[in-house]
């Protein structure tokens, strides 16, 4: 493979992984701890794959230090392993058994241990760094212009060392969760998952083996290119199986929160005027469109479940506004609507808020809406998105006349 194509994948595979993190990032502040672990191992090797690229190597190069920018990948590495044992650790088996499967509790040993393991680490590396790896000129790929060095070799054999232990115990877990998985999507994305840690570790254990061949036995510097060109390859093409493996279980819950942000969407310019016209209705001052469906302050269902509680809410106090014959006002004009029902209670909305504009709540509040049998706070959502659309479709004149008219039945 040319240098520009393996660049080019280098670029997809860190794009890639960006992305993932970056979908997963609610998990920092709504998930549970195995969550959190897994959403920092992918922002570990996101870092980490975009420090190979050479664009990010050619500015973090500008820092004085010899080869910075391998040590800086070397370390962001070590904290996505770190992570992902820790997720491994918390995901399978329950803390609470009488017996702990020798797998898991082995498993657990290790990620414990890999905190320690992984400041020593770091701090040897780091040693190993400034002291036995010869540094003279900055390097155009580490591995290649430091072949056949006994120091440079050392160095890092002590930062595979934690890919290797994380390779097998993630691919053992996950190749074992696969045959149990309860659905089809994660079976499936536990078993790419294993496959590409078996990768992992063939592909660990294969540099281990480059670099001391390179110092026992030279190799031409075509040789040692080409093996350590297929063993990038061979990297990049696992963490993009890892990719893959990792969205196909969340393909439903993707499926869930597009839905569930179109109903936001659709709801907003109702929830919106409501809570604009009571403000102590809402816990927080209403926002534009953009801005409400893209903040992270509460999960989607939280906030949906609000906003058809802020919309019931609105509607009860607006009836301390709505002239009493608003209703039946409402239902004669949507007679011929194609959807009457929620026509009316739209209509209802619109001239009643009209009337809040400009009047003084009365005593007595008029005739409630019509009773509806919601099952769950979706089935609320999916009557209020119709009253919304038509809602969104009424001018302040067509509220303006049903005002009128409503009084007029009053006379």
């Amino acid at each position: 493979m040319s240098d520009a194509a393996l660049d080019s994948f280098r670029y997809l595979t860190a794009g890639v992984m960006t992305l993932i993190a970056v979908w997963r990032f609610p998990a920092v502040r709504y998930g549970d701890a195995h969550r959190r672990a897994l959403w920092g191992g992918y922002a570990g090797f996101a870092v980490a794959l975009w420090l190979y690229t050479p664009a990010v190597m050619l500015a973090v190069d500008r820092i004085p230090v010899v080869d910075i920018s391998a040590l800086m990948r070397h370390f962001a590495s070590t904290a996505a392993i770190i992570a992902s044992l820790t997720y491994v650790a918390t995901s399978y088996g329950k803390s609470t058994e009488k017996v702990v499967p020798r797998h898991v509790a082995v498993s657990r040993w290790i990620a414990r241990a890999s905190y320690r393991a992984g400041a020593v680490g770091v701090t040897l590396l780091t040693i190993l760094f400034f002291t036995v790896v010869d540094r003279p000129r900055q390097s155009d790929d580490f591995l290649s212009d430091h072949a056949g060095e006994w120091g440079a070799a050392t160095y890092m054999t002590v930062f595979y060392f934690f890919p290797l232990v994380t390779t097998a115990v993630c691919g053992y877990q996950w190749s074992r969760g696969a045959r149990k998985a309860e659905t089809t999507s994660m079976r499936i994305g536990l078993r790419l998952m294993g496959i590409s840690m078996w990768m992992g570790l063939a592909h660990t254990a294969a540099r281990i083996v480059i670099v001391w061949t390179a110092v026992l036995f030279p190799l031409s510097d075509s040789v040692m290119e080409t093996l350590i060109d297929l063993t990038a390859m061979w990297m990049n093409l696992l963490f993009l199986i890892v990719a893959v493996g990792a969205s196909i279980p969340t393909t439903s819950a993707a499926t869930a929160r597009w839905k569930m942000l179109k109903t936001l969407y659709y709801l907003h310019p109702l929830w919106y005027d409501l809570v604009k016209a009571f403000p102590g209705t809402s816990l927080y001052p209403p926002k534009s469109r953009l801005a409400e469906l893209t903040h992270t302050r509460v999960p989607d269902d939280v906030r949906l479940d609000r906003w058809t509680q802020d919309i019931a809410d609105a509607c009860e106090r607006l009836r301390y506004y709505a002239p009493e014959g608003l209703l039946w006002a409402a239902e004669d004009a949507t007679e011929s609507h194609s959807d009457p029902e929620p026509a009316a209670e739209a209509y209802w909305i619109a001239a009643a808020l009209r009337a809040a504009s400009s009047a003084k709540p009365g005593q007595y509040a008029s005739a409630p809406l019509r009773e509806k049998p919601f099952v769950d706070t979706n089935s609320e959502a999916a009557w209020l998105i119709r009253v919304s659309n038509i809602y969104a479709q009424i001018s302040p004149v067509g509220a303006q006349e049903l005002l009128q008219k409503s009084a007029e039945l009053e006379v």
